[in-house]
């Protein structure tokens, strides 16, 4: 056999872990595991992350249509026209006449 199927043969059966250097080549694999949980670990928190920023930000815009329909209603509610019906339901009229001044002096 020549020598680089030699070497293909011996990674395939794994000798590369139980030889004498592979005390090695075991702490290379665990470190390399370990970086792959680290990083399917981050890529989770990151999904987790970004699907909380979409479900803040649709909560943002629900309550910002609400606002906006809360204000609106409040402007309708104090429009002088509102104000006088809501009145003429208890009896009360917007005067015909417009005021008149009241002078009063007071003598020494």
């Amino acid at each position: 056999m020549s020598k680089i199927k030699q070497i293909t043969h011996d990674i395939l059966k794994g000798k590369f872990l139980v030889d004498e250097d592979a005390k090695k080549n075991w702490g290379f694999i665990i470190f390399l595991t370990i970086l792959a949980l680290l990083m399917i670990t981050s890529s989770h928190q990151i999904d987790k992350k970004v699907q909380k920023i979409a479900q803040l930000n649709k909560k943002k815009r629900e309550l910002r249509s609400q606002y906006v329909a809360t204000k609106s209603d409040l402007m309708k509610l104090k429009m002088e026209s509102s104000i006088s019906k809501k009145l003429e339901e208890n009896g009360l009229f917007v005067s015909q006449t417009p005021p008149i001044k009241i002078k009063v002096s007071i003598s020494k």
